[in-house]
């Protein structure tokens, strides 16, 4: 699988970033042809405390190649335009990045044994 990460980060330009994320992007977004899946983070912080980063929005698809070809199709165009619009009062509110992505399940049976200690 492969992936498209957005990381909205908070911006005091756009104070209604979710609200117009929701609104503006997310239904071209969901247009997208090859989708498998999308994942939404609302972001509350880490263990360090408060994060400039507000909001994770992922787009899974089968491989680099079928996400290449839906951000070139007419409805990745729109996306594009869309992020672009939301954005311009604030050019650096968004991060995109690719990224291979493994998902996997951890299996109850399989129990890892703590070293031995001397």
């Amino acid at each position: 699988m492969y992936k498209l990460i957005l990381l909205f980060h908070e911006n005091p330009a756009i104070p209604d970033l979710v609200e117009r994320w929701s609104r503006e992007f997310v239904p071209l977004a969901d247009q997208l042809p090859g989708l498998q899946a999308v994942v939404v983070s609302h972001v509350e912080g880490g263990p360090a405390g408060p994060s400039d980063i507000r909001l994770i929005h992922e787009l899974i698809f089968d491989d680099k190649d079928a996400l290449t070809a839906a951000m070139q199709s007419a409805p990745g165009v729109q996306a594009g335009q869309g992020l672009v619009r939301l954005t311009q009062s604030a050019p650096r509110t968004v991060t995109l990045l690719f990224a291979d992505h493994l998902q996997d399940k951890p299996r109850p049976d399989h129990k890892i044994a703590p070293p031995a200690f001397p």
